[in-house]
């Protein structure tokens, strides 16, 4: 199988979809891998790594994207929406559910589009796991430099000092994203608070986070009271495939302190704050209702190195597979990646897209 590997191209996207190892080992299964010139170099994989484990690097986006694979970070843009072709499966995140101008792209070009995120094996979401962790870890980084005062924020310290209390952090849903949150913010020396629906996850959270964390059984209520003395909100709920929840209000943003923050991990499903809106790496911060907010859709590709290796990590296994049994039979072999299948032959294929988008969905077992 031809697989082709561009050049990311969202403002600030710096990761690549795959490894040199991931090419190799994609060439020693007798696959073609096209990887365009330059594609790595942010995540300090050079061409000439590339060249070396086998990959053909190629001039042009048009190259790379001209093959049966593309294996990609984020979703398309609009400069890269006339590539998109019947001819070739996409292999990607794609956060449908916010995007309905992309998903009309898709449809109208047919095109077989797996989403990293839907990707699924024993109710667990294997793709989504690497870089909810990292954007976990990260939430945490920059929300303690959203309080410092050059960005807007109160001037507190995570971890407080001698005489000078550690700050509220509040961090909502105690999955992959949110356990990490929490356990950084603990590390740090910060008073934590961790809300879920679930009372498992909870007890999870307890057992693995050390340190100065509560948990709390989320409720709209809970919700409110526990934003309205936080120094930092990090809000990590996930439906997958579908829009996130608005669960915290302009309302409660009034009732914070001046000069709190937030982080909206959630934004690449649209956000789950009433004020949350897109950001990018160049200018990730803005203030409204008096809190700060971090917004930005990428928010792994500030570590790229990391997290193009513990992308392809993940990845890699159901790349090969792809490439080996060929798309179609690929999805018919595992359940697993078939809920990952988001469009197909101008049908929309995910459930929870289906319902956000208010669109047809088709199961995927029928057209295959």
């Amino acid at each position: 199988m031809r697989v082709g590997v561009p050049r990311e191209v969202k403002p600030g996207e710096n990761r690549v979809a795959l490894t040199p190892h991931g090419v190799e080992a994609l060439k020693g299964a007798g696959d073609d891998v096209r990887v365009q010139a330059g594609a790595g170099e942010e995540s300090g994989f050079p061409d000439a790594e590339y060249a070396a484990a086998g990959a053909s690097v190629v001039p042009t986006a048009a190259d790379a994207w001209e093959t049966d694979l593309v294996v990609k970070v984020k979703e398309p843009i609009r400069q890269e929406f006339p590539f998109l072709s019947v001819k070739s499966a996409l292999f990607t995140y794609l956060h449908l559910a916010a995007l309905p101008e992309l998903t009309d792209v898709l449809l109208e070009s047919r095109v077989t589009g797996i989403a990293y995120e839907t990707v699924s094996d024993g109710g667990r979401l294997p793709l989504l796991r690497p870089m909810s962790e990292v954007a976990g870890i990260l939430a945490v980084q920059v929300g303690a430099r959203a309080l410092e005062k050059s960005c807007g924020g109160r001037g507190v310290l995570l971890s407080g000092v001698g005489g000078a209390a550690p700050a509220r952090v509040v961090v909502i849903g105690a999955g992959n994203a949110g356990r990490s949150a929490a356990r950084t913010a603990a590390g740090v020396g910060a008073d934590v608070a961790i809300l879920d629906l679930s009372p498992s996850m909870l007890v999870r959270a307890a057992g693995e986070i050390p340190g100065r964390v509560r948990t709390v059984l989320s409720s709209p209520e809970a919700i409110s009271s526990e934003v309205a003395e936080a120094d930092l909100v990090i809000s990590t709920v996930l439906i997958a495939g579908e829009k996130a929840p608005v669960l915290i209000s302009r309302e409660m943003l009034r009732r914070m302190k001046r000069g709190a923050a937030i982080v909206d991990i959630s934004i690449d499903q649209g956000g789950s704050v009433e004020t949350s809106r897109p950001t990018t790496h160049a200018a990730p911060y803005y203030v409204e209702e008096g809190v700060v907010h971090y917004c930005v859709s990428n928010m792994p590709a500030a570590v790229p190195r990391t997290s193009t290796v513990a992308l392809t990590s993940a990845t890699l296994p159901y790349v090969l597979a792809l490439a080996r049994d060929g798309i179609e039979d690929a999805l018919r072999k595992d359940p697993g990646l078939m809920a990952g299948l988001n469009t197909f032959r101008g049908k929309v294929t995910c459930e929870g897209v289906a319902r956000a988008l208010g669109k047809d969905y088709t199961p995927p077992e029928s057209l295959l």
